[in-house]
């Protein structure tokens, strides 16, 4: 029964959702594994400067921060978070070092940033024949010492930019898995036969009129009071469903306003791929799985892409308009334009017709990838030694 252990951590929501994802698929596909979910966080707590002197993890802070969009300057930002990460390696080892020791995990999964170095170096020294792998959850790096590290370990990338970037980084091919997009939770693949036009009136909502769905991760945004205030104003023939997720103050802001548009307000939701499927386009953040989900939902996305924006989340926008899959304005103030252009003529059909052209199975793809790499060994016996360099 091989131990596995999925790393991963709650700044953003992300890494939790991915983690999750992939145990469920792991369970279904190979019920003899024995699959552990491991918080970094918690584990390195003693390492957190801020929940040390302010009471508060830095993980939660981060959460803040992208709730209230206080984001300009997340270059800054990030490089500062790699420092610190640098400076606590020796802790950083130590810690995951006994860690392992005592928990002996036949291949560890990474789906987490910044931290892979310190990590892979622990495992490596205590347990060097357990191979050490690299799930991005975004769609490309973001250079240096963000996804990709210079080591003897295995990636896997979900999209071509990203292979390329761990190409040029060095990595051998036998070092590189392509998957076909961002890990999604499995429940997006089940078939549900739906009755929009009902599901539509269950909600308050006109059957007959275009519908956004408004979604800003698991701890919304304030913005989202902004869009409803712009599209009710424009009175064009649209209607929404924001979902707020664990932001409750936002929900009950947003289900007190009582303005032209129809509008249905949830909450923390675990059935989103309803509320997309009653849906015909998405409105959000840059997020690699926000994007991944509506596409495989076959919704087009408006996002925005400033100086606001999350570097790692930049590529995305560049991805949204290379598949002609939706449309990237400069900030949300936009968004009436973009609305408008969306639904000019045959655009909306054209642009969902491209979404459902996409096929993303990587929530199924990853495990077998796991299944060959634990069947290969110890990396040392396969891989070429590291030539690999810093990008």
């Amino acid at each position: 029964m091989p131990n596995i252990q999925l790393l991963f951590f709650d700044a953003g929501g992300g890494h939790r959702s991915a983690a999750t994802a992939l145990q469920t698929a792991c369970s279904q596909s190979h019920p003899h594994w024995r699959i552990e979910l491991v918080n970094i966080g918690k584990l390195l707590e003693p390492l957190d400067f801020f929940h040390k002197y302010a009471g508060i993890a830095g993980e939660d802070i981060y959460n803040k921060i992208l709730q209230h969009g206080l984001t300009l300057g997340a270059v800054g930002m990030l490089r500062a978070t790699q420092k610190i990460v640098r400076l606590n390696e020796r802790g950083i080892r130590r810690l995951m070092g006994d860690y392992w020791e005592r928990t002996s995990p036949d291949l560890v999964v990474s789906l987490i940033p910044n931290f892979n170095r310190p990590l892979f170096q622990a495992l490596a020294r205590v347990l060097p024949d357990t191979p050490y792998m690299t799930v991005m959850t975004d769609m490309a790096d973001f250079p240096p010492s963000f996804w990709i590290e210079p080591q003897l370990q295995y990636v896997v990338c979900g999209s071509s930019r990203a292979v390329e970037q761990a190409r040029k980084a060095g990595y051998s091919e036998a070092q590189i898995r392509k998957a076909s997009g961002m890990i999604l939770q499995p429940h997006f693949y089940e078939q549900h036969p739906v009755d929009v036009a009902m599901g539509r009136q269950e909600l308050g909502l006109d059957p007959k009129l275009a519908t956004a769905l408004v979604l800003f991760g698991g701890h919304g945004a304030q913005v989202m009071e902004d869009i409803y205030e712009k599209l009710q104003a424009s009175r064009m023939p649209v209607q929404g469903i924001f979902i707020c997720g664990k932001n409750e103050r936002l929900a009950r802001d947003l289900a007190k306003r009582r303005g032209s548009m129809p509008m249905h307000v949830e909450g923390f939701t675990r059935e989103v791929p309803r509320f997309m499927r009653l849906a015909d386009f998405f409105i959000g953040k840059p997020g690699p799985g926000s994007i991944s989900e509506a596409i495989h939902m076959n919704l087009p996305v408006i996002v925005q892409r400033n100086a606001w924006t999350l570097p790692q989340e930049r590529y995305n926008t560049d991805w949204v308009e290379e598949h002609r899959v939706g449309i990237v304005v400069r900030g949300f103030r936009e968004v009436t334009r973009a609305v408008g252009h969306l639904l000019e003529g045959n655009r909306l059909d054209e642009l969902r017709a491209n979404a459902r052209a996409i096929c993303n199975r990587a929530v199924f793809e990853v495990p077998e990838m796991m299944d060959d790499i634990m069947a290969l060994g110890p990396a040392r016996n396969h891989l070429p030694p590291p030539a690999l360099s810093r990008v």
